[in-house]
């Protein structure tokens, strides 16, 4: 027993020393997703707002842990293939292991939304909004499913809010338009 006291006070010390350590980088994260955003909402050209986004994303898809990294890209991938029951598995085990990673719960609500399952997609998206709410993608999906719950308003508000956020997102705008002509009755 005295043999293992050694290794095992290494390795919680490894472990919080990887805690110590990893903080200040979160914050730089933080900072830097600030940053991109402020860029991305004064991007010019679609083409430099795709290069921000695809920056904003590098950061959203670091968790802190190689293995739930593993899990939210097998669940990606998964969804990619079309097996979103697959993805929700993957996106799943991620969840669990990191309840706060924002990208995780994201994913899994549009695995959840591709199987027809509204509800728990709904409830992973609020709670990636809690967790992130600068979360575009997660936004995006918060509108398309206001919308098809037939509650347009709220979707249009939703649609704005990414519109201001990335104005050269084509998605975005189009909702934008169509809803507020739709309930506003005026053309924009």
């Amino acid at each position: 027993m005295g043999s293992l006291a050694p290794a095992f006070k290494r390795f919680v010390a490894a472990a919080l020393a990887g805690v110590w350590f990893s903080a200040p980088l979160a914050a730089q994260d933080a900072d830097r997703e600030a940053d991109l955003l402020a860029q991305l909402a004064e991007a010019e050209t679609p083409e430099a707002a795709a290069l921000i986004e695809g920056e904003i994303r590098g950061l959203w898809s670091r968790s802190g842990s190689a293995a739930i990294d593993l899990l939210v890209r097998r669940g990606q991938d998964a969804l990619g293939a079309g097996a979103p029951e697959v993805a929700i598995e993957h996106f799943t085990a991620a969840v669990d292991h990191d309840p706060a990673f924002a990208e995780a719960r994201a994913g899994r609500a549009a695995a959840y939304y591709l199987t027809g399952r509204i509800g728990p997609a709904l409830d992973d998206l609020r709670s990636a909004l809690v967790l992130n709410p600068n979360h575009f993608e997660a936004l995006k999906g918060f509108a398309v499913l206001l919308e098809e719950l037939d509650h347009p308003g709220d979707a249009l508000e939703v649609w704005r809010r990414v519109a201001d956020m990335n104005p050269q997102d084509a998605q975005a705008a189009e909702a934008s338009e169509r809803l507020a002509l739709s309930l506003e009755g005026r053309a924009l």
